[in-house]
């Protein structure tokens, strides 16, 4: 019988990195998030042009496990400014490897890379039917700052448009104190 690994040891066999052309089959997840290819690809696109990044998280045997993308400037200055506010989203571990660590190491790489990039502030928006995530970000030093009608729309694979209405927290946690 195999010996379960510890955890320290499944954690250090992920790999963060950013997202590559050739991920973007993986973010649909076995066909789950199939309806949001144009929006995986958008973000590749805007990624070219530096107002994006995103970064994926992935295990040998296993491939794709986890995202998370970071918009750098949108036309929510609340949200990110261009300068020293970011807006993570689509942040996702595939169910069967939540709560192990990932979305904490995940969480806390990509802080630091913002950090680097001279982010000072993070936000994010948490759905309020998903308590667990809120959870999850409020232990990791986010606080609620708002209420977020949480409305928005995309084309899926069609190209046919959808809305969706998903009443949220807007979420934000200070990266760097102002100096």
């Amino acid at each position: 019988m195999e010996q379960p690994q510890s955890p320290e040891n499944f954690l250090s066999q992920l790999v963060i990195r950013p997202l590559e052309e050739s991920d973007l089959p993986a973010l649909e997840w076995n066909g789950e998030f199939k309806h949001f290819r144009k929006v995986y690809e958008n973000a590749y696109r805007r990624m070219q042009t530096g107002k994006l990044a995103a970064w994926v998280v992935t295990l040998p045997e296993e491939g794709v496990i986890g995202q998370i993308f970071v918009q750098y400037i949108c036309d929510r200055p609340e949200l990110a400014n261009g300068t020293d506010r970011a807006y993570m989203y689509s942040i996702r571990v595939k169910p069967q490897f939540r709560c192990l660590g990932i979305g904490t190491v995940l969480m806390s790489t990509v802080e630091a890379e913002l950090v680097k990039r001279g982010i000072r502030t993070a936000t994010l928006n948490v759905a309020k039917d998903n308590p667990r995530a809120r959870q999850l970000y409020e232990r990791l030093g986010f606080k609620v700052t708002a209420h977020e009608p949480g409305v928005w729309s995309y084309p899926d694979e069609k190209n046919v448009w959808h809305t969706v209405e998903q009443p949220a927290w807007r979420m934000e946690k200070v990266l760097v104190a102002d100096s």
